[in-house]
């Protein structure tokens, strides 16, 4: 990058449409010049690719943890790309750690993050979600004097702000929109049943039915995943397939062609999370959207608010989904 001091104060002044006069007092830090001015000519100098003077240079209020899943699955980099985005607005600097299988669990990222001093930790589909795992480690976390909030699977044994997708009307309006069209034999397609939003799903998908249950088959949020379930929804005479993430309703999509079925002429398909690509699918594919920008920013200020120092209450908050209709979703086959 090139140091300002070297750079034309006409370029500057031109691309935050200001005086060169009001450019040359930004940069030595002189007063006398409006917020939104100063912010239009920072925001030029980092266009143009100047480097900040240092006395302009924003301190970072402190380090936040983001602890998330792999990234494999596009609704996590969603995610973690929305909160990065309103930590930096208020000056913190995220930092974010990924657990999967043969890498660092949870607690090891953890503990980095509290031995890099981080002010709070945001937790996004952790072992908060996981009702078979032990809940004390956050009790743990919180006896160091970190405050966290958790996304997606409210435990009641923990004691933190929840900020969750309504998982039960996700799975529920994904049945009616299939109702609707005529489809009767309606399956599932979920991951593992220790997890609190596969129960939610489930609970809604089985209300939905009018208690009449239906076909759920267990198995992972992947494509793989989607596609071994789908198998079993098919023999089972399933012309519609709700799904519990996004990947595993394109796995559901290539188990049904496999078989020779068209989707959705001869079975529909309901995804959920919703991803930009989800419109260039083939075909484009009906999901539930998770409310993305609203959780994360929700997580955020959450936070924010216990590091500020006002009380927080241990809470769950709920946000609504939206069922988005595409392509792979149609009218019931005759018979």
């Amino acid at each position: 990058m090139t140091n300002p001091s070297l750079a034309r104060l006409s370029d500057i002044a031109e691309q935050a449409e200001v005086s060169e006069a009001t450019v040359s007092r930004v940069l030595n830090g002189k007063s006398g010049v409006a917020a939104g001015t100063r912010r239009r000519v920072l925001a030029a100098l980092d266009v143009l690719g100047y480097e900040r003077p240092v006395r302009l240079r924003q301190r970072s209020a402190g380090l936040v943890g983001l602890v998330i899943p792999e990234l494999t699955n596009p609704i996590f980099p969603a995610f973690a790309q929305t909160m990065e985005q309103s930590l930096a607005g208020y000056g913190y600097t995220p930092v974010l750690g990924t657990h999967h299988p043969g890498g660092a669990t949870e607690d090891e990222l953890v503990g980095q993050l509290v031995e890099r001093g981080v002010s709070g930790v945001i937790f996004l589909s952790g072992l908060h979600a996981d009702l078979s795992a032990d809940p004390d480690r956050y009790a743990r976390l919180a006896g160091r004097g970190v405050p966290f909030v958790l996304v997606n699977g409210y435990n009641e044994r923990i004691s933190a702000p929840f900020v969750s997708p309504d998982d039960r009307a996700a799975a529920a309006m994904a049945v009616d929109h299939l109702r609707q069209l005529g489809h009767e034999r309606i399956g599932l397609a979920v991951g593992p049943g220790r997890y609190v939003p596969v129960r939610r799903k489930t609970e809604g998908f089985h209300a939905a039915l009018g208690g009449r249950g239906g076909p759920v088959q267990h198995t992972l949020f992947t494509v793989e995943g989607g596609h071994a379930a789908a198998g079993a929804l098919l023999e089972a005479g399933c012309t519609g397939i709700v799904c519990g993430s996004d990947l595993m309703a394109l796995g559901a999509i290539r188990a049904a062609r496999q078989r020779g079925h068209r989707v959705p002429a001869d079975v529909s398909v309901v995804g959920y999370d919703d991803s930009e690509l989800n419109a260039f699918t083939d075909p484009p594919l009906t999901t539930v959207r998770q409310p993305v920008r609203a959780m994360a920013n929700a997580a955020v200020h959450t936070l924010l608010e216990s590091l500020g120092g006002s009380p927080v209450p241990d809470t769950e908050f709920v946000f609504q989904p939206e069922l988005v209709v595409r392509g792979s979703t149609a009218q019931a086959p005759p018979g």
